[in-house]
């Protein structure tokens, strides 16, 4: 196993644990350590890719990515307004 997959291991542990923890209502999805775990994890992914490319993978990555700062943006200025 290379570095590059043990990487890759961590970012599938974040987005998993982000998922797990929605699920079992300890996170929501606009909390920032949700969105946090989701960054994490597709940036490692995207780590990942450098050892073994595959596009669709860098594609969905690469989305998830900018959804998951689309996602911060919002539930900070969401908090700023409320305050």
């Amino acid at each position: 196993m290379s570095l590059y997959d043990i990487v890759g291991l961590f970012g599938v542990a974040a987005y998993i644990g982000a998922y797990a923890l929605l699920q079992v209502d300890r996170l929501r999805s606009d909390d920032l350590r949700y969105l946090a775990l989701n960054g994490v994890g597709s940036g490692l992914i995207l780590v990942s890719l450098l050892g073994s490319f595959n596009l669709p993978s860098f594609v969905t990555q690469t989305l998830w990515l900018g959804f998951t700062i689309v996602g911060a943006f919002r539930a900070l200025a969401k908090r700023r307004a409320a305050s």
